[in-house]
């Protein structure tokens, strides 16, 4: 009689605890020990800072593409390049920083009378095709800034949350020992808390690595572009030295014939 009296209490302490689980997020993660916890706070503060990057990323991507199509108008309308170089006071993207680079170079030579010196012009123009580069590289640099960590996080991130998946499962697994029930209310919880870190993971990483590979593109492509434009800048820096050597000539000439 009294073990038919005991089953029934125990039936209802046992649903009264089924009741008391929590298996929203929030119950789920306070349920969690310490290193779950941690895992995954863990977890959304990289998903939070790689959701900041990626914002900032798109913003500056397009501005940089932006100015660069407005400069670029800039420089083939400008009747003269020095003229184009006077009015830059500072830089504000890479491609003003290419140009200013490269006509600082130039005109350092041309103030030194370099150019009187046949010999001295290949050298010259070696030398500013050199700083074009280097300039090209610096500024690449800042533009790639955070793609690494967006990198890591696309690749480190799922295998995070899995630690915490195996780490919770074990937890849950010690706590059913404990308990001695096998029951799906029982195991339930500890199963969906050990996967939560895993879904925080993917949450991280999913974005993390489309985000990479968009920009690497679009980098890509802009650092294709300003090659290009040093390339060009290049070439309109020869062609005007080669219209300056034919006006000295034909002045020359002209003085001669007098």
């Amino acid at each position: 009689m009294d073990a038919q009296v005991v089953n029934p209490v125990n039936a209802i302490q046992l649903a009264g605890s089924i009741s008391a689980n929590d298996l929203s997020l929030m119950g789920l993660f306070g349920h969690a020990d310490l290193i779950g916890k941690t895992v995954i706070t863990g977890l959304l503060m990289i998903s939070i800072l790689t959701w900041a990057i990626i914002f900032d990323k798109a913003v500056k991507i397009g501005r940089l593409k932006s100015k660069a199509t407005y400069f670029e108008e800039r420089f083939w309308s400008s009747g003269s390049l020095d003229m184009l170089y006077d009015k830059i006071k500072r830089p504000a993207d890479p491609m003003q920083a290419v140009f200013v680079a490269g006509m600082k170079e130039w005109r350092g030579a041309h103030d030194k009378g370099q150019f009187a010196n046949p010999g001295n012009r290949n050298n010259i123009q070696a030398r500013v095709d050199r700083v074009l580069q280097v300039t090209i590289g610096r500024e690449m640099a800042m533009v790639e800034t955070w793609m690494t960590f967006l990198a890591s996080v696309g690749s480190v991130a799922p295998f995070i949350g899995l630690f915490g998946t195996v780490w919770g499962i074990m937890h849950s697994f010690i706590g059913i020992a404990q308990a001695q029930n096998t029951s799906l209310a029982v195991v339930a919880p500890g199963i969906a808390e050990a996967l939560l870190a895993t879904a925080i993971g993917l949450v991280a990483a999913i974005p993390a690595t489309t985000a990479y590979n968009k920009f690497s593109t679009e980098i890509s492509r802009y650092g294709a572009r300003l090659e290009n434009f040093a390339n060009d800048f290049v070439a309109t820096l020869s062609r005007n030295l080669e219209d300056t050597r034919a006006e000295r000539a034909e002045g020359e000439a002209g003085w001669r014939r007098k």
